[in-house]
């Protein structure tokens, strides 16, 4: 018989509006109100971090709920900080819900004398106190076997696959782009969630963070194409890739990308290309940039997330949520309502 247990939520200051959706969506699914607890944070003149929690934590089943985006290394700290609070007021279980895992970008040496940050930062959330993460579309999966401690990695897919078949009337003149030789494996579970072709976009860079030349492996003529991928940073090579597909005869191009980091010139980029919409999740705090662009669409997380989280606490599967059939209900409040 499962036992209902009661988890206990604490934010950081990276996505408080996930933060209070997470909180709201679980309450609803709950029947019964889930709060986050009630702790400041703030900064000393130095800009070191203080940490506070004022509720009673002792033997509770707590949820830390920090996104490690930018900027990266205060949130990266919050996240620590927070953990070796509850740590030391003896809170039975710690789990970090890090929608956007940052640093994730830096999985291997790629040339001499480099680091392997994505480790790095898996050893100090260990050595916190965090007993278990759950986050969403790693930049590459294998980082799962950075942490000695477990770590679900859910999927942007499903959720992508419902806004598509919403979104779409009809899947045959629908194609499914890879930005590249690396992402095949996410675009082809993409097109084979809602039965579409696939195609990829094959890159050569010249300069370091310079796109020479794209090549385009398919026949993409008379297509409405869907470029999917895992973070969208300057947009560069998005916006790049999405002129090459209108090129080759494409009649539409739409992005889905889980992370929108949209640093820099991404929005105006963005803004001024040829790609007709930009869909990102709310795994990052958009800014007002963001939200005032016509071209990008945010697509919520915080019904998988909260479902994730009380599934951890309830000691039920998480790996549920990977199929589209299963999240459909939960959101049929967003594309239904």
């Amino acid at each position: 018989m499962i036992t209902m247990v009661e988890p206990k939520l604490i934010s950081g200051n990276s996505n408080r509006t996930l933060s209070k959706a997470i909180a709201k969506r679980m309450s609803l699914l709950r029947g019964s109100p889930v709060k986050l607890i009630d702790a400041r944070i703030e900064r000393f003149n130095d800009q070191e971090i203080f940490i506070e929690v004022y509720d009673n934590v002792r033997g509770e089943d707590m949820f830390i709920l920090q996104s490690t985006s930018n900027p990266a290394n205060d949130n990266l700290m919050e996240l620590l900080i927070m953990a070796d609070a509850l740590r030391r007021s003896s809170a039975q279980r710690i789990t970090a819900v890090i929608p956007y895992f940052g640093y994730a970008r830096q999985d291997r040496r790629t040339k001499a004398r480099t680091p392997i940050t994505a480790k790095l930062v898996a050893n100090m959330i260990v050595e916190a106190g965090i007993e278990r993460v759950l986050t969403m579309d790693l930049h590459a999966t294998q980082i799962q076997g950075f942490f000695d401690i477990p770590v679900d990695n859910l999927y942007a897919a499903p959720i992508f696959a419902l806004d598509v078949m919403h979104n779409f009337e009809k899947m045959d003149d629908v194609m499914v782009i890879s930005p590249d030789v690396g992402g095949t494996a996410r675009a082809r579970e993409l097109a084979k969630r809602i039965g579409a072709d696939m195609a990829i976009v094959d890159k050569r860079r010249g300069a370091p963070g310079e796109v020479a030349e794209m090549t385009v492996i398919g026949d993409v003529t008379g297509r409405k194409c869907i470029i999917v991928d895992d973070i969208c940073d300057t947009a560069g090579t998005l916006c790049k890739a999405a002129d090459t597909l209108i090129e080759k005869g494409a009649t539409e191009v739409h992005s889905y990308i889980t992370h929108g980091v949209l640093s820099g010139p991404a929005v105006e980029r963005i803004t001024k290309s040829s790609m007709k919409q930009l869909v990102i999740t709310d795994s990052i705090e958009a800014t007002a940039e963001v939200t005032a662009c016509d071209k990008i669409r945010i697509v919520p997380t915080a019904p998988m997330l909260a479902q994730a989280t009380l599934n951890i606490a309830n000691g039920t599967s998480v790996s549920s949520l990977f199929d589209e059939g299963t999240l459909g209900p939960i959101y049929d409040g967003y594309y239904n309502g």
